[in-house]
């Protein structure tokens, strides 16, 4: 299968090269699409700097900053575009492991999506504070609860797909930017009857840049998983009575 590894970035200077390195050593088959929201601090040059720019290497700039959702949205356009078979999305701060790939790609020979995920057994966090902790373990335990998913890790960005999953998804229509994003294609996945399987990964906190996490972010993924449910409530109630089922995940 081909497959192309989707990386957003905004100012990751101080990290890109040593995270697309370890890309390269980690799938040297795979090519790899830095999707750059028109980052000041010179990672789009960077990029464009790589040896293998041009080959395996492909810098996509947008003009403004948009937001994650858009920038994925973007790549996820230019992949199925042109073809490819897997589609990985992953962060470009090394808190998501490169080895891994190779384990997710592996795991869509018997699943329709794969999440590299932080709250599975063997999942783990590392450099994290307490205060952090509780509020990746909250916010996943809140967007579970009101949407009613099964997978543990609703936010992880550590992502694999096949190309006809993404196209099930319609994730090119979808509306939230956030880490929303990853929250909308867990429980659009659930909705659709599409499989996932998570593969624990330890999840490194950046040693560079800045976070990218703001309360805008936090209270948009808040709001949208209650929009999400009540939708799906109404569309339940106003079914004929002989078509109603429980409304669930």
């Amino acid at each position: 299968m081909n497959a192309v590894i989707v990386i957003p970035t905004y100012n990751e200077a101080g990290g890109i090269e040593i995270m697309l390195d370890a890309v390269r050593r980690t799938v040297p088959s795979a090519d790899i699409l830095v999707v750059d929201d028109n980052s000041p601090d010179g990672t789009g040059a960077l990029v464009a700097g790589h040896p293998d720019f041009g080959r395996r290497i492909t810098l996509l700039n947008r003009a403004d900053k948009g937001g994650l959702g858009a920038a994925y949205r973007a790549g996820f356009a230019w992949a199925l575009d042109r073809g490819y078979d897997v589609i990985v999305q992953m962060d470009a701060d090394l808190s998501h492991p490169p080895a891994k790939i190779p384990e997710l790609i592996a795991a869509l020979d018997l699943t329709d999506i794969a999440i590299g995920s932080r709250y599975v057994e063997g999942g783990r966090v590392s450099n994290w504070s307490a205060s952090r902790r509780l509020i990746s373990w909250a916010g996943n335990t809140y967007v579970r609860t009101v949407l009613g998913l099964q997978v543990r890790d609703a936010t992880a960005g550590f992502r694999a797909f096949r190309r006809a999953s993404l196209l099930q998804l319609d994730v090119l229509d979808s509306q939230s930017n956030g880490y929303s994003f990853q929250i909308e294609n867990t429980w659009r996945a659930g909705q659709l009857g599409l499989t996932t399987t998570e593969v624990p990964i330890t999840f490194t906190d950046r040693t560079t840049g800045q976070s990218k996490m703001s309360a805008g972010i936090v209270r948009e993924a808040v709001a949208l998983a209650l929009v999400w449910r009540w939708r799906q409530i109404r569309s339940h109630l106003h079914r004929p009575s002989s078509q109603r089922s429980d409304v669930t995940a």
